[in-house]
């Protein structure tokens, strides 16, 4: 963690450019001041965790810029994966008496294989996977730098792709996809 949560340096530079910095985020977001808001506090937090750092940085106004670019990008790319789900949408999406392809069958098995990784393996796949967060973010929120967020992440993928091809005898067919599988209980349930 950053030496010091807030620094005088980063108060100042923060009180410069909060309106340039609020101003040029309404804008992009349409004049959503709320949206604008909320993007702003974000920069702000990331200014504040660099503590003591942010202080050595030559041009402050350009580091808010480029952070508040980037929060916006991050804000847009995970508004284009959220695709709103009809509210009467059948739990089974296959068509009548077509069998569910063992790949999404599979998926069952998820949430119990997740329970038994590791912590560490099992908060990275759910934040970065199941939830959307950005590996940026996972990054910034554990300290670590991108590329180690970026292969803690795939570490844990191929330990969880282990763990699921052993606990629930994955087999695969000749094209290297999925073709069967055991089905394991969810935890809780008694074994059959």
């Amino acid at each position: 963690m950053p030496d010091a949560p807030s620094t005088p340096c980063t108060l100042d530079a923060w009180r410069q450019h909060e309106g340039e910095l609020r101003g040029w985020l309404a804008r992009r977001v349409g004049g959503d001041a709320a949206l604008a808001d909320d993007l702003l506090q974000t920069v702000f937090l990331k200014a504040l965790r660099q503590g003591k750092r942010f202080c050595e940085v030559d041009h402050t106004r350009a580091w808010l810029f480029t952070t508040a670019r980037n929060t916006l990008t991050d804000h847009f790319r995970l508004l284009k994966q959220q695709v709103p789900v009809p509210s009467d949408l059948p739990d089974d999406l296959s068509a009548p008496g077509e069998a569910q392809p063992p790949i999404d069958a599979l998926a069952a098995c998820l949430p119990r294989a997740l329970s038994e990784l590791s912590p560490p393996d099992a908060d990275i796949l759910r934040r970065c996977d199941l939830e959307g967060m950005t590996q940026a973010d996972y990054a910034d929120r554990h300290g670590l730098s991108i590329p180690g967020a970026k292969s803690r992440l795939q570490r844990a993928r191929r330990r969880l792709a282990a763990h699921l091809t052993r606990v629930c005898q994955v087999r695969r067919d000749a094209a290297g996809e999925v073709c069967c599988f055991v089905p394991r209980p969810p935890l809780g349930d008694p074994p059959t």
